[in-house]
């Protein structure tokens, strides 16, 4: 979790711009939303993410959005697959607590690789955290997607 001082509808309009969490996330080489028209459950992305061993393609797919409190997402294909929720909740009249909830899934051989990833996401997050938190407060979420 992290406390934001941005309003929950901000911090969650921003979460909701699949595309741009590679500004945030320093793992995340690219986001390809692929299904068209605004976020919401069935939506479809395909994230570039560098780990161990170079650049792969994650897909996941959003399976609850209820703007601007919650969204879920789910991994569709690959030996690890991220399931997650996201929870923004008001705190006080301007700030906000975003919450992350993550597991990464190993099936067949991604049962080992999944241990190494969780560690690496253990680091990664809070790096991640801080980095949506400092974009959001400077006003450059903003500034972009206008």
């Amino acid at each position: 979790s992290i406390e934001i001082n941005r309003p929950a509808e901000e911090v969650f309009a921003y979460l909701d711009e699949l595309d741009r969490h590679s500004e945030w996330q320093r793992s995340l080489v690219s986001a390809k939303v692929e299904t068209e028209g605004p976020t919401r459950v069935g939506t479809r992305v395909v994230e570039r993410r560098k780990v161990p061993g170079g650049a792969r393609d994650i897909p996941y797919e959003i399976t609850e959005h209820e703007p601007p409190r919650k969204a879920a997402f789910r991994g569709t294909a690959g030996p690890v697959r991220p399931v997650g929720t996201i929870t923004v909740e008001p705190v006080g009249e301007s700030s906000s607590r975003m919450t992350l909830e993550l597991d990464l899934e190993g099936r067949g051989i991604g049962k080992l690789f999944a241990i190494f990833a969780r560690r690496q996401a253990a680091k990664e997050i809070p790096e991640s955290h801080e980095k949506f938190k400092e974009v959001l407060e400077s006003g450059a979420a903003r500034a972009a997607s206008s």
